[in-house]
């Protein structure tokens, strides 16, 4: 299981290597470069699914979303 993911923001483009909670979502995420809050999209469980290279390691164990979706 990978525990970072490269996180692209939409706004600027600027990407950041975050650290994956292993059993939590993160809803949100402020982009170190343009200051936007990224929310996950519709669909998504976190901003890692959403943003990232990797998705979270719920979906990479089980297949399915954080919250049991």
């Amino acid at each position: 299981m990978l525990l970072s993911s490269v996180v692209t923001c939409p706004h600027c483009a600027a990407t950041t290597v975050a650290d994956m909670p292993v059993d939590a979502c993160v809803v949100r995420f402020t982009c170190a470069a343009c200051d936007e809050t990224l929310k996950p999209n519709a669909g998504d469980c976190c901003v890692f699914c959403s943003f990232g290279s990797v998705p979270c390691p719920p979906v990479q164990r089980d297949g399915r979303c954080c919250g049991g979706d």
